[in-house]
């Protein structure tokens, strides 16, 4: 039974570009399947600067993160351009549980530190620190638009056919090897379907993969003008978990303006949905923002002269979706801190679609199953 690709990915973001770079590094055909225009802002892969960072609690995730990192320099190596920013990161306040990061970092061999908090804020002038204060070298940002389009660019290139503003519409199985794919622009066959599509991944698959629950949250993101450009030139990303706040914040890249100004964002955001999002950000979220730019990153201004909203997609267990039922894998990695693994998620499925080993029983559907069982 013939096909017109032996993949069809379905989501241009982060996950979908890095799948469709993968399988045509592979010599797979591939079409890749986008409802919007490549690098739009409508989901969770836009803006010029998401973290990267070895720092977890757990040992499976540091290692992910290594050889994710070993991808991304793959990538630049391929695209001949910089993606990565490395700037360091640090990891404090109580339920952030530094001591816990280290114990991890050093069971798997990862370069680290900890700082008395007057350390800390004497080493990065402009910060302030709940102690003991983790600080690992290997952590910095990479340019999330620009690696939609080297993914995108380049498996173009190796020959994957590039489909924008084509809405998917409807998958049906027609077999273990033959998938047809319904787009506004007429029907597609593929041996696999990757459905990579976000917070849109419960509308496509829902009738056809037992998906765990989803929550798709609306973020808002906030960027802070610094003080002193100089001395804050060399802040590390930062991560900032106490009983009442989950910050993230870190340099802004392009977002940032001529000034390189800092983003800054709470880590929870307002349920929603793909098509039910406003995009409108809250003006007593803002001002909580400011509130802890004051209290916690004095070094900045606190008054933001950008912002913007993006969407997290978001299992119960906050690990990633990654399988196969017959000829339909699920990549809905996100979950708030899925952009730093794209390469290695795009193996991952391109992996899947070949029918080779799979990933961690934590991140199929059966351990999904359990977890919320």
């Amino acid at each position: 039974m013939t096909t017109d690709v032996e993949i069809a990915v379905v989501g241009a973001g982060l996950m979908g570009s890095a799948t469709a770079w993968a399988a045509s590094r592979r010599g797979r055909s591939v079409a890749l399947l986008e409802q919007f225009a490549i690098g739009h802002a409508h989901g969770s892969s836009h803006g010029s600067a998401r973290i990267v960072r070895r720092a977890y609690h757990e040992p499976h995730y540091v290692r992910l993160t290594g050889r994710a990192m070993v991808l991304w320099r793959e990538l630049e190596v391929d695209a001949d351009q910089r993606l990565l920013r490395i700037t360091g990161g640090v990891d404090h306040g109580p339920v952030r549980a530094p001591e816990r990061i280290a114990a991890t970092l050093a069971e798997c061999g990862v370069e680290h530190e900890l700082l008395p908090p007057a350390e800390a804020e004497r080493r990065w002038p402009g910060l302030r620190f709940a102690g003991p204060v983790l600080h690992h070298p290997e952590a910095g940002t990479v340019d999330a638009d620009a690696a939609v389009a080297a993914f995108t660019t380049l498996a173009e290139r190796r020959g994957a056919e590039v489909r924008a503003e084509t809405p998917v519409r409807r998958i049906v199985v027609e077999g273990a090897e033959r998938v047809r794919v319904e787009t506004d622009a007429g029907p597609l066959t593929a041996r696999r379907v990757v459905v990579a599509a976000g917070a849109w991944v419960a509308g496509l698959l829902g009738d056809l993969v037992p998906l765990p629950p989803l929550t798709v949250t609306q973020q808002q993101i906030f960027h802070f003008p610094r003080r002193d450009p100089a001395a804050s030139e060399r802040w590390p990303v930062i991560i900032h978990d106490e009983a009442d706040l989950a910050v993230y914040s870190l340099p802004g890249g392009r977002d940032g303006g001529p000034g390189g100004g800092w983003k800054a964002a709470a880590h929870r955001g307002g349920v929603t949905t793909a098509e039910t999002r406003d995009g409108v950000v809250d003006p007593a979220v803002r001002a909580g923002m400011v509130d802890y730019v004051r209290s916690w990153l004095p070094g900045l201004t606190p008054e933001p002269f950008n912002e913007a909203t993006c969407l997290y997609t978001s299992t119960p267990s906050e690990d990633f979706l990654l399988d196969r039922v017959g000829p339909v894998v699920v990549c809905s990695p996100c979950s708030g801190h899925g952009a730093k693994f794209a390469p290695l998620i795009g193996e991952v499925a391109a992996d899947l679609a070949a029918g080779l080993v799979g990933p961690d029983r934590r991140f199929t559907l059966a351990g999904h199953r359990a977890v919320v069982g």
